[in-house]
């Protein structure tokens, strides 16, 4: 029987497959974070500038953007590479889950290649809604956690990567899934619960008072900002610069505040009397009141004192490492995580983003996940086994 999964008609077959399921999750990505629409209305995939239905035959993954040279057969507006990258990354991940665990594995294991299907969909979607919206949708993540649950008690190969013995009963399999779970949410809500308690306000003074706005955005692309001028820039300029801090960075969590202290607020461009201003995602506090965002025409100050809001990690993540280590265990989640930082970290450096820029972190955590299954494991055993061949220090 295993001969026959080895054919190379399988592999083929996956690699289709693949490649059908990026086309749909191309749909889920542009679809699940905008309001009115859903994965499955309009039924049909329609070109996002002039809205004509896509016909089945200009639909095709992979090819159908290559034959029209990545544009719309209608309007002619470019096709964003990332829609073939989506279907050819996610052919790619069925084709080696295949060839790792039934080709070049003995005994085959067709289960654990289609558990690495399916949490390559997975992580597909969610890696690009988060690098997309820096947020992860964590209705996919429950739903991927009962998946490698039940999964791993099928066959639990992929949690048994790295040294375990692969005969284990069916509810070992589920408690690596589990622990797997409790590692990567609690160990990952951990580190964000720090992260907000060490970094998560950043206080700025003004010996001289500095003039601060908030700023409507000028187009689709651009969000609403609190602008206020720095005591830092080049003198010929007379010294001062604006930092801009746009709002989905500023209440990246409903409970984030921005509170200012000061002198000279100005609501609808009418003097308030109030010393103090807290304003949130969607509110404005000051001087007894509550004013609504949406009905403020503007909002401007000079502040002596700001304490700015930040995220060291966003509530999405320990959720996304939990449903990792459902499908890959603890050892798994360990190396996931660091493996993250340093993709993070390469990623980071020839991009040029700068300290206390927000990076979508989801991405990098699916490449950590990636990297275990496809490889990752024999490195844990042989470091892990280095040190065990070394032995103490000194001897």
């Amino acid at each position: 029987m295993e001969e026959i999964f080895r054919l190379p008609i399988w592999a083929w077959g996956m690699f289709a497959i693949g490649a059908c399921i990026g086309s749909y999750l191309n749909v889920v990505i542009y679809r699940w974070p905008r309001e009115g629409m859903s994965v499955t209305t309009p039924s049909r995939s329609f070109c996002p500038g002039c809205r004509v239905e896509i016909p089945w035959y200009r639909n095709i993954p992979l090819f159908t953007w290559l034959v029209q040279r990545g544009k719309c057969a209608s309007c002619e507006a470019r096709i964003s590479i990332r829609y073939p990258f989506v279907e050819l990354v996610t052919a790619v991940l069925f084709l080696g889950g295949w060839i790792v665990f039934v080709v070049d594995r003995t005994p085959a294991s067709p289960v654990a290649a289609l558990l690495v299907a399916a949490l390559s969909v997975l992580l597909v979607a969610i890696a690009w809604i988060d690098a997309d919206l820096m947020v992860v949708p964590v209705d996919f993540c429950w739903w991927g956690m009962g998946i490698g649950v039940v999964g791993v008690c099928i066959d639990p190969t992929l949690v048994t990567l790295a040294g375990m013995p692969d005969s284990i009963r069916w509810w070992e399999g589920g408690a690596r899934a589990v622990a797997g779970i409790a590692a990567g949410w609690g160990g990952l809500s951990l580190v964000v619960y720090l992260g907000k308690k060490l970094m998560g306000i950043k206080r700025l003074q003004f010996p001289d008072a500095a003039e601060w706005h908030l700023r409507e955005p000028e187009s689709e692309a651009e969000q609403l900002s609190f602008v206020i001028k720095s005591s830092q820039g080049d003198p010929r300029e007379g010294g001062h610069t604006d930092d801009i801090y746009p709002w989905g960075d500023l209440f990246f969590r409903d409970y984030d505040r921005l509170e200012i202290e000061g002198h000279g607020l100005r609501i609808d461009g009418k003097p308030v009397k109030a010393k103090t201003l807290v304003i949130s995602r969607e509110t404005v506090e000051a001087g007894g009141k509550t004013y609504s965002i949406e009905e403020l025409k503007s909002l401007s100050g000079k502040a002596t004192k700001v304490a700015v809001p930040r995220e060291a990690m966003g509530d999405g993540d320990p959720p996304l490492l939990g449903l990792i280590g459902a499908f890959i265990g603890w050892q798994g989640v360990a190396f996931s995580l660091f493996g993250a930082c340093i993709f993070a970290i390469l990623w980071a450096l020839p991009a040029r983003v700068g300290f206390g820029r927000q990076l979508p972190f989801g991405p990098f955590l699916a490449l950590g996940g990636a990297a275990w299954i496809f490889g990752g494991w024999s490195l844990w055993e042989w470091y892990f086994g280095s040190l065990i061949h070394l032995g103490p220090v000194g001897r």
